[in-house]
């Protein structure tokens, strides 16, 4: 075979290729998390048809994503939490809140939760799921390490343990178990 012939079957071969962001699991019935998903995940991503995005970061969604999303009929909801380490910072109780609402509404589903590595807000936010689901907190911190690993923080955890259900209880016109 001649090299030409190499190279538009390799081209051909990663047409197919179908690469999942970093950390991405599913969480429950059309429901997925991940780390930042970049134009190699692309093809993956529309494999799962999804009507939507919940991504947990400050920066602005970038413009290769933005046209992703537009092209393939996918609503982006931005909530911004800060990535911090610090004890000082806290996680808004209020946009876990607001962000959860999304997540919870079956009209947006099957939908992708991500922030940059899939760890930490993404953790959080799939923790007061959890939560809400009645999982017991053993059974939250083991998911959560699962993906934060040696890089856990404590300030997450407790703010999964301290947060408030009664909050999205209002919502409960949608199953509890999802």
């Amino acid at each position: 075979m001649s090299p030409e012939k190499f190279v538009a079957a390799d081209v051909k071969a990663e047409d197919h290729l179908f690469v999942p962001p970093l950390n991405f699991s599913m969480v429950d019935y059309a429901i997925y998390r991940s780390g930042f998903p970049d134009s190699a995940n692309f093809p993956f991503l529309k494999t799962l048809g999804l009507r939507s995005i919940i991504y947990l970061c400050l920066e602005p969604y970038p413009e290769d994503n933005i046209q992703f999303l537009n092209a393939n009929g996918i609503r982006l909801f931005q909530f911004g939490l800060e990535g911090s380490k610090e004890l000082s910072v806290n996680i808004p109780e209020d946009v876990i809140v607001c962000a959860l609402r999304v997540l919870l509404d079956e009209r947006n589903h099957p939908l992708l939760i991500h922030c940059k590595r899939g760890k930490h807000r993404t953790g959080c936010l799939v923790g007061c799921l959890r939560k809400w689901q009645n999982w017991c907190l053993a059974s939250i911190f083991d998911e959560y390490h699962r993906f934060a690993a040696d890089k856990a923080r404590v300030t997450d955890q407790r703010f999964i343990e301290l947060f408030d259900i009664s909050r999205i209880n209002k919502l409960a016109s949608l199953p509890r178990y999802i």
